[in-house]
């Protein structure tokens, strides 16, 4: 089997047009997914090291859509989206 060095990734040789469209899609696709996953846990890791109440209250409704954005695409599982949420949420209930 033939390969193929393209944009540092390992690409196996494809026998049908429609399947090196598919691929090209999955890459486009996989780091588009790896560019909004990683905005948002940094947005989650920014919340968390908030000690301001009011900052935090402000922050939480983006940091929220954001997680919602995720799970609907799939990026991240629905439930994993809502525990995020909750213990968010909890957080900015404790601070003082």
């Amino acid at each position: 089997m033939r390969a193929q060095k393209k944009a540092s990734i390992l690409i196996k040789m494809a026998n049908h047009k429609s399947s090196i469209k598919r691929i090209r899609q999955t890459e486009n696709r996989r780091l588009e997914n790896k560019y909004y996953a990683r905005t948002t846990r940094n947005a989650v890791k920014k919340l968390r090291t908030t000690t301001e109440k009011a900052s935090a209250e402000a922050q939480y409704p983006e940091v929220a859509a954001m997680l919602d954005k995720l799970a609907k695409k799939n990026v991240i599982h629905q439930n994993k989206a809502s525990n995020l949420k909750s213990k968010l949420s909890l957080y900015i209930n404790t601070l003082a």
